[in-house]
């Protein structure tokens, strides 16, 4: 039995680190789009951002400063899952049970840690590197020289500006995610037979209406 609690925290960092590298690698044409179009200084429609992009420098051009999200989105997710699990353990009663008012405290130390930990500096590489590929003569070599480079010119302060933000914005989008999926997860299971596993349909969607939920809770933040 004890053997199997201590790999817990292992398995929830090796779940988060691939869901997060996944999840980056798939949706990283639109983050690429988002940034662009926010940083570009003239507006420009998605539609063209696309366009030009691929033009000049092929499908390949969509997935520049990729690899920065990957690992920060490994990193990320792998924190999170792993910071949460801690949290909600301290936060539990005798019973092992976590109340909503303590999944969102747990919730939210696990955001906080994450923006620390990997949002904050991913995200500024990712959009230094972004925004250095559409120069006519980038100075980045990809993510291993681009982070050193940003580092030697601005110091490690330069890779956490923004910091307070992101951790107002992970750390509420932590503790709603976490918060709905859990509510939602115990009500559904209290209809269930004692004992019985939950179908990976019904743990999908409880999740995509976490997701669903976060997303419009948070989005002001977004702006922040």
């Amino acid at each position: 039995m004890s053997s199997n609690k201590k790999e817990k925290p292992l398995h929830a960092l090796i779940a988060g680190s691939t869901a997060g590298a996944i999840e980056a690698c798939i949706t990283y044409p639109t983050e690429f789009v988002k940034t662009r179009s926010q940083f570009g200084g003239q507006r420009e429609s998605p539609l063209t951002i696309i366009r030009t992009t691929i033009r000049e420098r092929g499908i390949v051009g969509l997935y520049s400063g990729c690899s920065a999200l990957v690992v920060g989105n490994s990193v990320k997710a792998g924190v999170r899952f792993v910071s949460y699990d801690h949290f909600k353990s301290m936060l539990a009663d005798s019973e092992g049970k976590v109340s909503a008012p303590r999944s969102l405290l747990a919730g939210l130390g696990a955001g906080v840690m994450e923006a620390i930990i990997a949002v904050t500096p991913s995200e500024t590489i990712k959009t230094k590197l972004i925004d250095d590929a559409k120069r006519p003569n980038p100075q980045y070599r990809g993510l291993v020289h681009g982070t050193i480079s940003i580092v030697r010119q601005e110091g490690i302060a330069g890779v956490y500006r923004g910091l307070f933000p992101v951790m107002m914005r992970q750390g509420a989008n932590s503790a709603v995610r976490f918060t709905t999926y859990t509510t939602l997860k115990q009500f559904v299971q209290s209809t269930a037979r004692p004992g019985q596993q939950l179908p990976s349909g019904i743990t999908f969607a409880i999740g995509a209406i976490a997701g669903f939920v976060t997303v419009y809770v948070t989005q002001p933040l977004e702006y922040v």
